[in-house]
């Protein structure tokens, strides 16, 4: 157990799907105590905005290097890389995977992510604290990078199926957890299921800190398992919730107290991603853009891109990207003709050749561009300049003041987007109800879905003890600049220490 000392270790719980109203409900019905406790002595904040996509290897890239994707590079779960004239899949659906093949897709996931396809021109919290010689950890996160030489030890079975070599290197924490392919509490046994990427691997390994005496100044842990619950039960899932709060009660247990806790660690829980609810009607819920679209040549996944393929499909549940091969011989403007037809598309919209972002919607009149830099400003301080309508993004425009409704923080969002890869493409987001399917794609019918730009699928809950300051704005995009800030004013005099 830690003893007292001036500086307090900060560990973050980030838990997959957790919402504001799922949480409340679990709490006010006592299903959720530890979560009580927490938030009786912390604070809430319950609508933070969450990066777009609203995937969560954008969303914890996002977190991990305090930049959207334009910067760090990640554009979803699924996208196209243009140089490589492959789809990218990080683990959508076991179908996609099989079609794209598994060999690729497996190195891919498991090493081109961070290793590659995370930008090495932006820093992640973990490599800049590893500068100022500050130790960090990352327990089942699915962003790891870290300025440590590391392994990835794939096990015999796993590394038969897919090709991967037993022993991967990789740059990673001080600290480094991930599943059974690398784990700190040699008797951790939680591995049976999806080889230790779950709940209650993640709470040993934390455990095995806090018992040793060795949690470092940074501490992330990911919580993966409410996002299948959410996915096949619902937005209000209040018992997946409680099921998280039973392994929040396992940490809280490993103290002598829990005011212990409280007392020797600042903790922050937050969520990564909302979802939002999805029709039970399947022929509803379902927006199959291969139908809508079926008048043109759609690259097929096992085939990869082929002479005559008109367009690319890279489905991210309630959003989704669609390219264009040739924008001469089939433009953007094309294809959003004609999904504009359908009402179930909140948002359609598409960089043009002046680089500005052209915006339309199956549910609403009118058009809007806009683009950085102009007279109006909007609540986080960044500027715009807007042509058209704004109700086509739900804006309120008013003395060059810009506030948002539906799509939270969207001209940025949306922006960044189009800048995260090459390509010539459509963006589309779906209503809540809905969620578009390519080949392959997973379906959530009279469950929940997550991606898009919509508020249900951007706003997350974050709880917070031990500290009173807060992130500049309540943006996930501006949460890494606050946890380094923490972390150097907890370790001020060790790291004056070692100057």
């Amino acid at each position: 157990m830690r003893s007292e000392s001036r500086s307090k270790p900060v560990i973050m719980l980030l838990v997959d799907s957790l919402m504001d109203e799922p949480l409340k409900e679990a709490v006010k019905s006592g299903q959720a105590p530890a979560f009580k406790f927490f938030l009786e002595n912390g604070r809430y904040e319950p609508e933070v905005v969450s990066p777009f996509p609203t995937m969560s290897v954008n969303v914890d890239s996002t977190l991990l290097t305090g930049i959207n994707c334009d910067g760090h590079k990640v554009p979803g779960l699924v996208w196209y890389n243009k140089q490589e004239r492959r789809i990218i899949n990080y683990g959508s659906h076991v179908r996609e995977l099989l079609k794209l093949g598994i060999k690729r897709s497996a190195k891919d996931v498991f090493y081109n992510l961070n290793q590659t396809h995370l930008s090495k021109q932006v820093k992640t919290v973990h490599e800049e604290l590893a500068e100022k010689g500050i130790d960090t950890c990352s327990i089942n996160a699915l962003m790891h990078r870290g300025a440590r030489d590391g392994y990835l030890h794939v096990p015999a079975l796993f590394s038969w199926i897919t090709g991967l070599n037993q022993m991967l290197n990789i740059n990673a924490p001080q600290l480094f957890s991930y599943g059974g392919f690398s784990k700190l509490n040699p008797r951790n046994r939680s591995l049976l299921k999806k080889f230790g990427f779950n709940d209650r691997f993640s709470v040993n390994e934390l455990n095995h800190l806090i018992d040793s005496n060795t949690v470092p100044p940074l501490t992330l842990v990911y919580f993966p398992d409410l996002d299948q619950h959410v996915h096949k039960n619902g937005r209000f899932d209040v018992k997946g919730v409680a099921k998280v709060d039973r392994h929040v009660q396992n940490i809280l247990n490993s103290f002598r107290s829990r005011e212990d806790a409280l007392r020797n660690y600042i903790w922050i829980i937050l969520g990564d991603n909302g979802q939002a609810w999805i029709s039970k009607t399947k022929t509803e819920a379902l927006i199959d853009l291969r139908g809508l679209l079926d008048r043109y040549q759609i690259v097929k996944l096992k085939k990869g891109v082929a002479a005559d393929d008109q367009i690319v499909l890279a489905v991210n549940e309630r959003m989704a990207f669609i390219y264009t091969l040739d924008k001469r011989k089939l433009s953007l403007e094309q294809l959003a003709a004609i999904l504009e037809k359908d009402a179930r598309i909140d948002v359609i919209a598409w960089k043009n050749d002046a680089n500005a972002i052209e915006v339309i919607s199956g549910d609403r009149e009118g058009k809007l561009t806009f683009k950085p830099g102009g007279a109006a400003a909007d609540e986080y301080g960044q500027t715009w300049t807007l042509e058209g309508d704004p109700d086509v993004l739900d804006l309120t425009l008013q003395n060059d003041s810009i506030t948002f409704g539906r799509f939270p923080d969207a001209l940025a969002r949306l922006h960044s987007s189009f800048f995260s890869h090459e390509g010539d493409y459509l963006i589309v987001s779906a209503k809540p109800g809905y969620e578009f399917i390519g080949e392959g794609s997973p379906t959530h019918v009279g469950g929940a879905s997550h991606g898009a730009l919509h508020k249900q699928d951007s706003l997350i809950p974050m709880i917070i003890t031990g500290t009173d300051s807060l992130p500049k704005y309540n943006r996930l995009v501006d949460v890494k600049e606050w946890i380094i800030r923490l972390v150097e004013t907890e370790n001020a005099a060790d790291i004056g220490g070692k100057g």
